[in-house]
């Protein structure tokens, strides 16, 4: 009896190393195979947005087009922040494309004539976005732009596109004199300023009301009935290419 039980009990010890030699050897194989799997493929989220210019004597700034999480660039009725202050002012997006809440951005590569349209294409990698926004100077004017701002393109599915018409607006930092002095665009002959950080304005984003004109009897204006806009002002799609 004695001779039986330490028979099994040999057996029981040898199976067990057996099975435990198994398991480091599954172990270092499972090892193995995970040091030698490839890294995931990065993903990318692409989006074209394309900006039509649809005044008759409005040109627009280069186009700033942001990707973004979270967050809003203007709100009608708050104050206009120091980055869309430069963009309306001056047409410069530099401020703007560099906003905290940023994902990824990119610039039209320069002014936007009347009649003319624009492409731009923006891409991040492995976090897709959930807003898009878009804003571009009316540089015959003091302060006034015009774009999208926080457009959910969450559920934008790879060859889907939203198409929307946008009107213009004033970001109440700048007075809306027309004076030479104060106009970037061509209509002032390049000799405008641009930005000015003092607001001598309401300091509140309004829709646009236009232009008034020297033509309309505002005598120190460099503007004329050609720089007159209505709206909408623009036309923006937004694609997404992958």
């Amino acid at each position: 009896m004695m001779k039986l039980i330490k028979s099994n009990l040999l057996f029981v010890t040898i199976a067990s190393l057996l099975m435990l030699s198994a398991c480091n050897d599954s172990d270092s194989k499972s090892t193995d195979m995970d040091d030698n799997m490839p890294e995931p493929m990065p993903v990318n989220y692409s989006y074209q947005v394309t900006v039509s210019n649809l005044t008759y004597g409005q040109p627009m700034s280069p186009v700033a087009v942001v990707l973004h999480d979270m967050g809003d660039f203007w709100q009608l009725g708050m104050s206009a922040s120091m980055a869309l202050e430069n963009l309306a002012e001056s047409g410069d997006n530099t401020m703007f494309l560099q906003t905290d809440d940023v994902l990824a951005g990119a610039s039209g590569a320069g002014i936007l004539m009347p009649g003319m349209r624009e492409s731009i294409n923006v891409t991040i990698t492995d976090n897709q976005p959930a807003l898009v926004s878009v804003a571009t100077m009316l540089v015959n004017t003091n302060d006034a732009f015009t774009g999208v701002n926080a457009v959910d393109i969450a559920n934008l599915a790879v060859g889907e596109s939203i198409s929307m018409t946008v009107g213009s607006y004033d970001a109440g930092t700048e007075k809306n004199t027309e004076w030479q002095s104060t106009i970037p665009g061509p209509a002032s002959g390049g000799e405008g300023e641009g930005f000015n950080a003092a607001r001598d304005d309401l300091d509140l984003v309004a829709m646009h009301q236009g232009v008034v004109t020297a033509d309309d009897g505002l005598s120190m204006s460099v503007l004329d009935q050609s720089h007159r806009f209505d709206n909408p002002t623009a036309k923006i799609t937004i694609s997404r290419l992958e």
